[in-house]
């Protein structure tokens, strides 16, 4: 058979990244079947696009994986290649809640042929194999034989071929750029974050979270040899490309077992497998001056922490009393005295907020080292205590939200302010942070770091502004450079500067880079 995995886009901005399960899907799968990939943020389609596709290429089956914001639009993709004759199996954590829904048993429209509940690691292959003989079940679980749950084991792990995927659909430098460094021998021609895990699942169960339901509590880790080649893997490829490539460890707490994830980074600086890598470590653990160390030595640059409220009350009512607002600066001050800086993230119309909780935030952060702050709203997503909460007390204004996503707007009420007022904060958060004179400031605070620290800062605030704010045509892009002129014209000096010297002056030290 000739399989297509489709992931759709995520309705709000192109993803900085393709998703893993595409590439782990397609190790898992038998030999005798080709497997093609297509990310719906690399690659735009719409529904007559992915039919004209599926006709045209002889495609026998389609998986498509989506998240609950993702939904609506895998739906619409999924009925567009059944109405083209060819079977679809979806995944993913929302339709492992809503089963029925994807199935049409709910009263409403069948999307799917079959859906594969929680991780397809070892469903797959029994799917592929049924699909084969077209006889697709309903519904794919990863039970046991008394139909008790199976977590796989993550020992051993299928082996990625990232030396040989073609990965040109995710490179992000624009076409036009990649020419010119290319031309040039920078280094810089490609540039890509490649997803990698290491371990699945979260002891924490945070209410508003999907993690603990799909994952499940029982955390489970690859072994560090595997890790490590893959991570020699993927820079063997750089280094031959000439190329740049960031990895993205997605596990949902990456530092949940300190011991496990030191051993982890020690052998990845004994092995020389460091790489630039981001990953999401929760700030309790960043108490740790080791860990904090080794991340540095190992090519860690930026940690995703998700911080969710300054308000302790807010944080727990969520489950998420382990958070210590109190502690936030110094876990900041630590990873940016090594020059690794945090991506904070915040939510807002949680129960004890209040209007102006999006500036009180912002004076927190503005004392903070500078990192990339995001704002989102509470979503009450299917399946988690926190939308069983809200069902119960009559707070949900739209309990089906995913049927019509609309990125950046409530689904229930919040307790102390308006839909409205919560609108108007998440705005003010984005519009405070990522404005001018707010990138300004932080790549000025970092004068006294070296020029690559400042440019870093620079490149990613203005890339996550797109999370927000539409960028994605080249004049609106033309139009932040014009805003951020003032910034970008003192670095370009800078760099001018640093390299006249490095040229003609060869008793002045050079400044290095974040990256050297």
């Amino acid at each position: 058979m000739k399989i297509l995995l489709y992931s759709p886009d995520n309705g709000v901005t192109r993803n900085f990244m393709p998703h893993l399960w595409m590439f782990l899907l397609q190790s898992l799968t038998p030999a005798e079947h080709k497997v093609v990939l297509i990310d719906g943020n690399a690659q735009p389609m719409d529904e007559a696009g992915i039919a004209r596709y599926v006709r045209e290429e002889k495609i026998d089956l389609v998986g498509i994986g989506a998240m609950t914001r993702m939904i609506a639009k895998a739906y619409r993709m999924a009925d567009a290649v059944r109405a083209a004759g060819v079977p679809v199996v979806m995944g993913g954590p929302h339709v492992t809640e809503m089963a029925d829904e994807a199935l049409g048993r709910d009263g409403g429209s069948r999307h799917a042929d079959a859906v594969a509940l929680g991780e397809a690691d070892n469903t797959w292959p029994r799917i592929v194999e049924d699909a084969a003989r077209g006889e697709l079940k309903d519904i794919y679980a990863p039970v046991d034989a008394a139909g008790k749950e199976l977590k796989p084991s993550l020992k051993p792990y299928p082996v990625i071929p990232w030396d040989t995927i073609d990965l040109n659909q995710f490179n992000l430098v624009p076409l036009w750029a990649k020419k010119l460094l290319q031309k040039h021998g920078t280094g810089w021609g490609t540039f890509r974050i490649v997803p990698v895990e290491s371990g699945r699942g979260c002891p924490y169960g945070c209410e508003f979270c999907t993690v603990t339901g799909f994952f499940g509590d029982s955390i489970r880790f690859r072994t560090n040899e595997s890790v490590v080649n893959e991570l020699l893997l993927l820079k063997a490829r750089s280094r031959k490309e000439r190329g740049q490539i960031a990895v993205f460890f997605i596990d949902d707490n990456f530092a949940i077992n300190l011991k496990r994830t030191k051993s982890l980074l020690r052998d990845i600086i004994a092995a020389g497998a460091q790489l630039n890598w981001i990953a999401q470590i929760s700030a309790n653990l960043l108490r740790d001056q080791e860990l904090v160390d080794l991340i540095s030595a190992s090519g860690g640059k930026w940690i995703f922490i998700g911080m969710e409220s300054i308000d302790p009350t807010n944080l727990k009512d969520v489950n998420k009393g382990f958070n210590k607002p109190e502690e936030y600066a110094a876990v900041l001050e630590r990873l940016a005295q090594r020059n690794v800086y945090a991506i904070t993230s915040f939510i807002l119309g949680m129960d004890n907020d209040t209007v102006g909780a999006a500036e009180r935030t912002l004076a927190q952060v503005r004392t903070w080292p500078p990192g990339l702050p995001i704002f989102g709203l509470l979503t009450p997503l299917p399946g988690t205590p926190l939308y069983k909460r809200l069902d119960v007390a009559g707070r949900l204004t739209r309990p089906k939200h995913w049927q019509e996503f609309i990125p950046f707007t409530m689904a229930h009420t919040p307790l102390k302010m308006t839909i409205d007022e919560a609108h108007a904060e998440v705005n003010y958060g984005w519009s405070h942070a990522y404005g001018p004179e707010a990138i300004a400031q932080a790549v000025n605070s970092l004068d006294d770091q070296p020029l690559g620290c400042r440019v870093n800062i620079l490149i990613a605030r203005l890339c996550f502004r797109g999370i927000y704010f539409p960028m994605m045509g080249r004049f609106t892009w033309w139009k932040v450079v014009s805003e951020n002129r003032g910034t970008i014209f003192k670095l370009a000096k800078q760099g001018f500067a640093a390299w006249w010297d490095s040229r003609f002056r060869p008793e002045a030290a050079p400044e290095t880079s974040a990256g050297d």
